[in-house]
């Protein structure tokens, strides 16, 4: 039924008792010694009972205290709703029809927006400590106020405490009201922030009308679910409804997890100790009370109960909040009292136009201070009962927080630890977490040991497979080849291969049984179509999948994927033609360009230490044809280190230095080279690896119902007419072998299966994806998480590799990775060293020509007649060259010197 629907009821109502309302029009104006309230409460429950107690005693209270009101005295009037919305309207008429400044109530949240537009119209504040709906906006109902934590806040903390036990679903069973409803919407959006969800919803007519029938029919629907966590939003009578009846059906067992709302921690404080049955039926229950600082104020309000209410119940926290929020009216009041205000009420503009017809609507009248008093409410800074109380200028209560109590036995809960909005779960009290920086990471999120349900210390998991004898069904692809990996058995239903083995090892780990039966999938005349299949599962058509699936991004968009049992990744197979030996082979290492260098410079170095070390060395002088021999010798043993001329000269030694340091390298390089050649088979392919085949236009094969074909077009841009679809080991090599396609591209697992068989294939290049393959199931289910963890377990003990050794090892063909020229050392490889021991030649020969030139013109000056120019050059150059040809006696040098000295001095 929707809201307007629900005001145009109650207008009618009002309509119709109007005539109980004196309806003279009047403007009041006065101060008078009684402030009239109201308070709407339903007598026969828990927290209409002790509010009731509360209220007068708070009314008491702020009497005996002249310094409160000035003398003037506080009435408040108290009106019973009897579960009755009806009556909770008729209340609220009476109340406004008396000069009522303000309205405490109601109880519940399914007339709060009723009276709400009452009271926006009067300008009547109306404050409530039970009607704790979420959705009860200030900006629509701005003369409305919760003066206790909504449920925003306790929804918030039960979504912690299931975050904080990693339950990951929920089931929700909720009176179908609004508090309710809305409560568990709110609910529902806190789980999704925690990547937690609600998986169903159980609800029951609004309280007190639920009956045993109504409960027995949703909680054997909860029965049937796999979730075993049970959050019951409701209120005490039903609630205590639904506990007896979950007693009855065993969901009070071991395994099962029951989280209450607040309603139950009231039941426990107020009727304590409970009846035998009825503590039996909440025995391991979690429950949330609102969470009242101690103080002393509050000890001695506490001592005082007994007397004030004739032990006729219990206190609760909302008898606190009922208390402080008759002191928040009262200090309000004050304020507004001290700020010269006025009791005065005036007539309705809006309700004028109805004056002179039978019903009287002009009787209601317009509290002209409503919104001072609203305002100094919101302003409220005081210490209470229930400790600090403020308004956030949303409207929520300052630092909202809850006690975590876990039910024991029939007399006895304990508190397991505090929530509040400031720092989430901890042990200690909120109070004290304020003067510290808040910190809600999840290290930091603290409850005590707990007693579950059917007497057990040891969290449940949180969930069952359900116990209406239905079996998981999982999906197997009916593969027609490969079937190593998995495979039917003879036309039976029944299925094998290595897949299936890891699957049952695995299943065989879990601390639960889990039922199953296998359905294959496909038609068995081709490999289905695996995207299908995870769709199948999306679509619950299937519980799981178990084969050869890979974990691709696409697929784990809409279901969960284990922990990869093998590795995978795709990539390129070919034929390839293998490089036969030749007696040649020891030319192979280098390519003919370095070759050629290598001997180009043999020869450039033997040149240049023969012209270095031919002045002064008699090992480098003697007729032409001896020196071009010994200039051979000299560069092609230093190959091998084996030459045997000195050099005496320190620049033929910088050079022969650098030169054998370039020999080295080139000799081990070439050794290391011919080394491969000789040990590995060389094989012969244009395609070497994934580039290079998409950029040759070839036709490329994959596997049907792989995810190799998606990946090609859509990730590498392959044209869908390059694309060949090919079914079976046998279909590759026919169609490899026949040039129908230049390559196939499929996962390592098949290839490696595949080259096992056919030894003319090789894998080219690296795996350009990484993946593995793994099972599948519905999203956020937990089978994932619990397999996963035995997988993991399978792959620490070593079964893993035992079942892949006995499926999958491959003794055929060993794996040819090697490529055409790839072995070749190129000259690109050794630039640098001959760059180097070219510049270290160029500058000996340098630095020698420059040397000899000055010693030959100091030895033999240019005497010469001038005039005689061309024969004279003729014949200095013959004397330069005889000068350089000849061997250097370093002992004449010196003489010579040493004479020429002696003469220029004399």
């Amino acid at each position: 039924m929707s809201s307007s629907f629900i005001i145009a009821i109650y207008l009618l109502c009002l309509a119709s008792t109007l005539t109980l309302i004196h309806g003279v029009s009047r403007e009041v104006a006065s101060n008078p010694e009684v402030v009239n309230i109201g308070a709407i409460v339903t007598f026969k429950t828990i927290n209409g009972r002790v509010s009731k107690v509360a209220i007068k005693a708070a009314e008491k209270d702020v009497n005996s205290d002249p310094r409160i009101l000035g003398g003037r005295k506080l009435s408040i009037t108290l009106h019973d709703a009897n579960f009755n919305g009806f009556l909770s309207f008729i209340g609220a008429l009476k109340f406004l029809g008396r000069d009522s400044v303000a309205i405490i109530g109601p109880q519940t949240s399914t007339m709060a927006p009723v009276l709400s537009h009452l009271s926006n119209e009067l300008h009547v504040p109306i404050l409530s400590f039970t009607a704790l709906d979420p959705t009860l906006s200030p900006l629509q109902y701005p003369y409305f106020l919760q003066t206790a934590p909504n449920d925003r806040f306790q929804m918030t903390a039960v979504a912690d405490i299931v975050s904080y036990f990693g339950w990951k679903e929920i089931v929700a069973v909720y009176t179908d009201d609004d508090q309710s409803r809305n409560g568990i919407a709110v609910l529902g959006d806190k789980l999704a922030e925690k990547r937690c969800r609600i998986s169903y919803k159980a609800t029951l007519p609004p309280d007190p009308s639920a009956s045993r029938n109504d409960v027995i029919i949703q909680l054997t629907k909860v029965q049937s679910m796999e979730s075993r966590v049970i959050v019951l939003h409701t209120f005490a009578q039903t609630g205590r409804l639904v506990f007896d009846v979950a007693q009855e059906l065993g969901m009070m067992s071991e395994g099962y997890v029951w989280i209450a709302s607040s309603w139950l921690s009231t039941v426990l404080d107020s009727n304590s100790p409970l009846h035998l049955n009825a503590s039996y039926s909440i025995q391991g229950v979690l429950t949330l009370r609102p969470h009242t600082p101690q103080s002393k104020r509050k000890q001695a309000f506490m001592s005082r109960w007994n007397q004030i209410s004739n032990g006729s119940i219990g206190l609760n926290p909302y008898g606190l909040y009922a208390y402080d929020t008759v002191w928040i009216i009262a200090l309000a009041l004050k304020s507004f009292f001290d700020q010269n205000g006025n009791l005065s009420f005036s007539n309705n503009t809006n309700l004028n136009r109805m004056r002179g017809e039978t019903l009287d609507l002009g009787a209601l009248s317009v509290f002209n201070g409503g919104r001072q008093l609203l305002d100094n409410i919101l302003r409220i800074n005081m210490t209470g009962l229930t400790g600090p109380i403020q308004f956030h200028p949303d409207r929520s209560p300052l630092n909202p927080s809850y006690d975590i109590l876990n039910v024991i036995n029939s007399s006895y809960y304990r508190k397991v630890g505090y929530w509040s909005n400031y720092s989430g779960l901890s042990v200690i009290p909120p109070e004290k977490l304020h003067t510290k920086p808040a910190n809600r990471s999840i290290l930091n999120q603290h409850l005590s040991n707990i007693t579950w349900p059917g007497d057990t210390t040891e969290k449940p998991r949180g969930w069952v497979f359900p116990n209406n004898g239905r079996q998981l069904r999982i999906a197997v692809p009916n593969r027609v080849s490969y079937q190593n990996l998995v495979s039917q058995i003879n036309g039976t239903n029944r299925v094998q291969g290595y897949c299936i083995d890891v699957f049952l090892a695995a299943i065989k780990l879990l601390p639960y049984a889990v039922p199953y039966k296998f359905v294959l999938f496909g038609d068995g005349r081709e490999n289905p179509n695996y995207f299908e299949l995870i769709n199948e599962i999306n679509s619950d058509v299937f519980d799981g999948a178990v084969g050869d699936i890979a974990i691709v991004t696409d697929r784990t968009r809409i279901v969960d994927f284990t922990q990869p049992y093998t590795e995978s990744g795709l990539v390129v197979v070919t034929k390839v033609k293998e490089l036969k030996s030749s007696a040649w082979n020891f030319l192979r290492p280098f390519t003919p360009l370095m070759w050629g260098v290598t001997a180009v410079f043999f020869l450039i170095v033997g040149a240049v230490v023969w012209i270095l070390e031919h002045r002064t060395n008699d090992e480098f002088r003697g007729p032409p044809r001896k020196q071009i021999v010994t200039i051979l010798w000299f560069s092609l043993s230093t190959m091998f280190f084996a030459h045997r001329e000195n050099t005496v000269s320190a620049l033929g030694r910088i050079v022969l230095i650098i030169w054998l340091f370039v020999v080295l390298v080139i000799n081990s390089s070439y050794t290391a080279s011919l080394t491969s050649i000789l040990t590995v088979q060389q094989l012969s392919s244009t395609i070497t690896g994934i580039d290079s085949l998409i950029t040759s236009n070839e036709r490329i094969g994959y596997q049907v119902g792989s995810f190799a074909e998606n990946y090609l077009s859509q990730e590498l841009n392959v044209p869908k007419y390059r694309l060949v679809p090919l079914g079976s080991p046998e279909e590759y090599a026919i169609a490899l072998e026949k040039g129908t396609v230049a390559a196939v591209v499929d996962e390592r697992p098949y290839v490696e299966l595949f080259m096992s068989n056919y030894c003319k294939f090789s894998i080219r290049g690296q795996e350009f994806t990484k993946s593995g393959w793994g099972f599948a199931f519905p999203k956020d289910s937990p089978l994932s998480i619990d397999m996963s963890t035995a997988i993991l377990t399978l792959s620490e003990n070593g079964e893993l590799h035992k079942i892949h050794e006995r499926w999958l090892s491959t003794q055929a063909c060993a794996f040819k990775n090697a490529e055409e020229g790839s072995d070749q050392l190129q000259l690109e490889s050794f630039w640098g060293l001959f760059l180097l021991c070219g510049i270290v030649s160029f500058v000996a020969l340098l630095v020698y020509f420059i040397m000899m030139v000055l010693q030959f013109f100091r030895d033999f000056p240019n005497n010469d007649d001038p005039s005689n120019g061309s024969s004279s050059r003729s014949a200095r150059i013959q004397t330069f060259l005889s000068f350089a040809d000849e061997k250097e006696d370093m002992s004449q040098r010196k003489l010579k010197r040493k004479r020429k000295d002696i003469s220029q001095k004399a």
